[in-house]
């Protein structure tokens, strides 16, 4: 059986190799459960248990396997010494995951501290709409590979969410255009569908409107639709490959 660690810090990288100066691939955030298939003393090579992704941490003091209870769900939560609304010792970001030990008037305590308990939903809770709190994104400025509030990537603002709502979702715009299956033309677009261009993804809004974490604005921004299209076909020179319904 697989041996699996749970992430216990609030965001850490992931590298394409063994290096702090390799490139950024994703991030795990607090909760995260990984394997370990190579061990070296700066650092380990492991494979992300939600979504298979494969990459390089520093070798850090991970604890051991945490089933979790509750999850993040909004952007970023912060984390108490006692359980009041004093000491802040961290802040772990939405979707985050922890396993309560202990319950306390409005707190909650887990392996890092105390939590305030409206910040969190039971580990089974899961949104009608599942992308309905992306607005708490807006303005997060883009960063290759991120998936917090510190910076997000387009790919990883369709993939928190989901995985938010226990829906799996690759973690690569490439891997999700070819795992959703329903494709939708696009004067039929609708609230929810997932628009694709090579690299790229954006959620529409409405069939006006859409909101994605768009590198070249540093930032998530929403914008229309046919000016996103006509801007990316213009400046990158690419097409939407693919709109995907969920």
């Amino acid at each position: 059986m697989t041996k699996f660690f749970t992430n216990n810090f609030s965001v850490i990288n992931l590298h394409k190799k063994p290096s702090t100066k390799s490139e950024i691939v994703s991030q795990m955030i607090y909760g995260d459960n990984f394997s370990i298939s190579k061990r070296g003393k700066k650092w380990l090579k492991v494979k992300i248990k939600e979504d298979g992704y494969n990459g390089f941490i520093r070798n850090r003091k991970f604890s051991k396997y945490l089933k979790p209870t509750h999850k993040v769900n909004i952007l970023k939560s912060k984390v108490f010494k006692l359980p009041k609304k004093t000491k802040k010792i961290d802040e772990i970001p939405f979707g985050s995951k922890i396993k309560v030990i202990e319950n306390k008037k409005n707190f909650l305590k887990f392996s890092k501290g105390w939590i305030n308990k409206n910040d969190v939903k039971p580990i089974s809770f899961k949104e009608k709409n599942p992308f309905k709190k992306i607005f708490i994104f807006k303005n997060i400025k883009y960063r290759w590979g991120g998936k917090s509030f510190k910076g997000i990537d387009c790919s990883a603002l369709i993939q928190v969410f989901l995985n938010f709502n226990n829906k799996f979702c690759p973690r690569d715009a490439k891997d999700q255009v070819k795992y959703f299956k329903k494709n939708v033309k696009l004067k039929k677009i609708k609230k929810n569908d997932i628009i694709y261009w090579k690299g790229h993804v954006a959620l529409a809004l409405s069939n006006k409107k859409l909101i994605h974490a768009y590198g070249p604005m540093k930032k998530t921004v929403v914008m229309g639709i046919n000016q996103t299209i006509e801007k990316i076909e213009k400046t990158a020179k690419l097409k939407v490959i693919g709109i995907k319904r969920l």
